[in-house]
């Protein structure tokens, strides 16, 4: 899925994927998916025709590839789950969706740290709350990281995937400190350890689907990609 051919939005939020729309129907059912294990459970849930939700996957999985994995019959009784693809999907519409409602709320979150191993572009950073993923420059150790609020994912930790399934290399348990509504975004903050917090730019309606407010355990997730460490003079 190539990051860079995103946007495209009517009266609906629509994220266009080389010539496919996925619309916000589409998220929905396969958020539904992945809540209720079934395609069956989920049109269910959303008082949908099975029939037309079986064939809209069929038609998203011809354009983008493997979304839902099928699981039949045997001990468990079958059923469905997201493929990191479909992960991926998701945490690109999210932001698309939050960039699009509160483009000019955008924050950063700047740790201090030290670059301690680099690979081309990319490098590790160690900082207060542990290693970062960041691009960094080609020389000197000290440097400060800066972190887009609408770089960050939240997740509930019983939804994260394993680290090594996700391309979002950079990810820490948290705990929500605080959450500021707007009329459409939230800025929700997350105490990630030694005293740190990270801010996440997230629509008023992922506010509401996960649950977020004041003590809820989260999982913090962004990609070195979209992370960035300049030089600074060290103290």
């Amino acid at each position: 899925m190539d990051e860079d051919r995103d946007v495209r939005s009517a009266v609906e939020t629509g994220l266009a994927v080389d010539e496919e729309v996925v619309t916000d129907r589409d998220v929905e059912l396969l958020r539904a998916i992945a809540e209720h294990g079934s395609i069956h459970a989920a049109t269910g849930e959303l008082e949908r025709s099975y029939a037309h939700a079986q064939r809209r996957v069929v038609e998203l999985e011809a354009a983008l590839g493997p979304l839902v994995e099928r699981q039949r019959g045997g001990s468990g009784g079958g059923g469905s789950s997201l493929t990191d693809g479909a992960r991926e999907l998701l945490e690109r519409f999210d932001r698309l969706e939050t960039a699009a409602e509160g483009l000019t709320a955008v924050e950063e979150t700047v740790l201090s740290g030290r670059v301690i191993e680099r690979e081309g572009e990319l490098g590790v950073v160690e900082c207060d709350p542990g290693e970062v993923r960041a691009l960094v420059p080609p020389e000197g150790e000290a440097v400060a990281v800066a972190i887009r609020s609408d770089a960050i994912t939240l997740t509930p930790p019983e939804e994260a995937p394993a680290p090594d399934e996700t391309s979002a290399r950079n990810r820490f348990e948290g705990t929500v400190e605080r959450v500021e509504s707007g009329e459409s975004v939230a800025h929700v903050r997350v105490g990630v350890g030694d005293g740190t917090v990270l801010v996440a730019l997230v629509t008023r309606a992922s506010v509401e689907r996960l649950g977020l407010e004041p003590g809820r355990a989260v999982v913090v997730s962004f990609k070195a990609t979209a992370t960035r460490a300049t030089p600074t003079r060290p103290d």
